[in-house]
């Protein structure tokens, strides 16, 4: 599954209009926020710890339109905490986003 980024693009449009430096800084927290939420993940090893990240990115994912990426937060959801190919899934996920918003 690829990312939707008109979706992505939409959202952010829909928030700041035509404000360029008010979308790349909207872009930035985005990343910024995603990857926080991963390394979350990535140490969780509890159950609540596992599902609090995951419910936190998939609303952070819902917020920007970010539909593969609320996916594998729901998928992520459903696994172990810890597990590695979430993570490796969500990472992948977040520098696609990040080439995308590079150009």
């Amino acid at each position: 599954m690829s990312m939707d980024y008109g979706a992505f693009d939409t959202a952010l449009k829909a928030a700041v209009g035509d404000d360029a430096s008010l979308m790349a800084e909207l872009r930035a927290s985005f990343v910024e926020s995603v990857k926080r939420q991963i390394s979350l993940l990535s140490r969780s090893r509890c159950d609540a710890n596992w599902q609090y990240s995951s419910w936190r990115l998939k609303g952070l994912a819902a917020s920007f339109g970010a539909i593969h990426l609320m996916t594998l937060a729901d998928e992520a959801r459903k696994g172990a905490p810890g597990d590695p190919v979430v993570i490796r899934k969500l990472n992948k996920a977040i520098c696609e986003i990040e080439h995308f918003i590079a150009q």
